[in-house]
């Protein structure tokens, strides 16, 4: 019998900013889905792919590593290039562009997509997918690109594109926060109306969506939908701003330059550090045209130890180090009280605390705007606050007590729950691709 007919091929991908997971169906004949292991037993894998300066091409492309193993390649100093936030590249002109990997190889960003795709597909039918497996729900934010619907849309043909490059030819979206209402529909006994905050890595999206036991039988859920409205701003921006209001000031950002007679002292240029914390950008601080102009910018600097400081960061590539050490502090504080980000990577000794109200002025008006997006989902559904049953927080940025707290205040009669921050997404679109393909 086929295997089409025999057993289901299909699956479900979330590929999120910082973290993807692939659902496929159960084998036991239940009916369900499950989400694949991808490595040392978790369902989910760092989107991150990190391209080796040795080693031979083989039948994939250049010599890669994936997920946990990228960044530890990366962590580890292995010689090469780490990718991260991939999914921010889609909607901009650097997705049909090459970029440096190391080792004299050059790699279009498209094909950066449609490897950790493939690795991800390799990996389900590893775990027991039957094949073809050329049947896939993908998940997509509510805007890849805030305000632009033609940019918005390139940005989807994007990742089909890159999907249907590795063996998938039937391929349909779902909204990532639309897929999070079908995972928590699962626990519902009654209908109600749910809005579900997904905030990633790269996007914040709401959708109001009406749910229940009875709902969750129909395969045709659009009526269910009420309204979904989100932003681009999400845990890599609050990364950012915590970066440049702490991290980088230790570097000249917002210094001035030496005084000179007859003018004022000028502000240093600050391009070189938004790319600094800019993941997707940092490896263009390296180049060696971007370095020599750095040398050479020695004069503009006040305070020189800033510019050595940061010279020391291009020339050791030190970059992705920095947004590390950012990115855990915002952790830290965010979920209350103060830390130290220690810096002697570039300097013996070097170290800066950071405060929780240094934290909440640094990401306070993104908080602010992604609160709002939820509002105006919520006025789009043409309810008022108290009409919201329940709030339901998924993805990773949610773990963030400022932000859940911020959120939560606008819906002060509804019920809280958290489903899983990394794979409750995966967990829904699975769901629903059961529905489709069944």
């Amino acid at each position: 019998m086929p295997a089409s007919l025999s057993s289901p091929s299909f699956c479900a991908i979330d590929f999120g900013t910082s973290n993807s997971a692939i659902a496929i169906p159960r084998l036991d004949g239940s009916g369900g889905m499950r989400l694949v292991e991808l490595e040392a037993g978790q369902p989910t894998m760092p989107t991150a792919v990190f391209y080796y300066v040795e080693g031979k091409h083989d039948a994939d492309g250049p010599p890669r590593a994936f997920g946990r193993a990228a960044v530890a390649a990366y962590v580890e100093g292995a010689d090469g290039r780490l990718m991260r936030s991939m999914k921010s590249i889609l909607g901009s002109g650097l997705i049909d562009q090459t970029t440096d990997v190391g080792g004299g190889r050059g790699v279009k960003y498209s094909d950066i997509l449609s490897g950790y795709l493939k690795r991800l597909r390799n990996s389900a039918l590893a775990a027991g997918a039957p094949a073809p497996l050329n049947k896939l729900v993908l998940g997509r934010p509510v805007f890849f690109v805030d305000g632009e619907p033609k940019r918005d849309a390139q940005a989807q043909a994007s990742l089909e594109a890159a999907a249907h490059a590795v063996g998938f030819d039937d391929v349909h979206f779902q909204f990532e926060p639309i897929a999070a209402a079908f995972d928590f529909e699962q626990h519902s006994e009654r209908e109600q109306i749910v809005l579900v905050a997904d905030i990633g890595g790269g996007t914040s999206d709401f959708s109001v969506v009406r749910v229940g036991p009875e709902r969750m039988k129909r395969v045709d859920r659009r009526d269910d939908i009420l309204a979904n409205h989100g932003v681009h701003i999400a845990g890599t921006d609050f990364d950012r701003h915590v970066e440049l209001a702490s991290v980088l000031r230790e570097f000249g950002y917002r210094s001035y330059g030496p005084e000179r007679p007859g003018a004022p002292a000028r502000e240093v240029p600050s391009g070189v550090y938004f790319d600094l914390a800019t993941w997707h950008l940092i490896n263009t601080v390296y180049s060696p045209g971007r370095v020599a102009e750095l040398r050479n910018m020695r004069s503009f600097y006040g305070n020189i130890q800033h510019h050595q400081r940061l010279m020391t960061v291009v020339e050791d590539h030190l970059g992705h180090e920095l947004a590390g050490r950012a990115e855990a502090a915002k952790i830290a504080v965010a979920n209350g009280g103060d830390t130290v980000i220690d810096l002697g990577v570039v300097e013996n000794g070097l170290q800066i605390e950071l405060s929780e109200a240094a934290a909440v002025a640094a990401i306070g008006p993104d908080i602010e705007r992604i609160a709002q997006a939820g509002r105006e989902a919520v006025a789009q559904a043409g309810l008022k606050p108290e009409q919201i049953d329940a709030l339901y927080f998924t993805g990773g940025s949610t773990g963030l007590r400022l932000l859940a707290e911020r959120i939560a205040a606008d819906y002060p009669t509804a019920v809280l729950a958290r489903g899983d921050r990394f794979a409750s997404v995966a967990t829904g679109l699975g769901l629903h691709a059961a529905r489709l393909f069944r």
